[in-house]
This record gives C-alpha cells, sequence and structure tokens, in this order.
C-alpha cells in the first residue's frame, strides 16, 4: 500500500468509543463523574463552582478536582450533603475525595 493509498481521517469521538470497548468505558466513566458535578454544581456556593471540576471515579470513589487548599478545605464541610444529595438522585458513590490540582494541569 503506497503513502497516497493510505488516507489518514479524523472520525468523531463518540464513533471512536462505540468501536473500542476500552474507550466505550472510558467514556462511560466520563458521563458517569461528569452527571455526578451536574447534580451537585447548584448545591456549591458560586464563588466555588468555577473552582471545582470533575475526576475520576474510581472502585466507587468519586474525585473532586479543585484548584486550591482554600477551595478544598471549603469543599470538605459539603461533603456530607453533597454524597447524600447524589444518593437521593441515584448517582451513588462509596465517597468522595478531593484533589488540589498543581498549577501545571
Amino acid at each position: 500500500m503506497t503513502e497516497a493509498q493510505r488516507r489518514h481521517y479524523a472520525i468523531p469521538l463518540y464513533q471512536a468509543a462505540e468501536e473500542s470497548p476500552a474507550l466505550a468505558r472510558l467514556a462511560d466513566r466520563v458521563r458517569a463523574s461528569s452527571s455526578r458535578l451536574a447534580a451537585i454544581r447548584p448545591l456549591l456556593p458560586v464563588p466555588l463552582r468555577a473552582a471545582v471540576q470533575a475526576g475520576p471515579i474510581d472502585e466507587g470513589q468519586w474525585c473532586l478536582l479543585v484548584s486550591s487548599n482554600a477551595v478544598a478545605a471549603k469543599l470538605r464541610q459539603f461533603l456530607p450533603t453533597l454524597q447524600m444529595h447524589l444518593e437521593a438522585k441515584g448517582l451513588t458513590v462509596s465517597g468522595i475525595r478531593i484533589k488540589v490540582q498543581g498549577h501545571g494541569h
């Protein structure tokens, strides 16, 4: 096969995910994490909302990524309420962890 015959083209991410079981699992995990963040976002104080991002769900533990130690400290106060809210919405997690993102991320 010559280089001219080998056509490289981009495919949409959803199509790639459908064609690859590993990508499909990853896409499902991203959706699950994003839906949890969407569910709790209204409960967060407005100044914190932009500083919190959805992180991975690993063995039932959901990770929230935050921009600073101050945000992490404030968010820890809300964890029981957030976890109960998720449970009420059918988005149960066994726990919520908080990870401070470094400036390089």
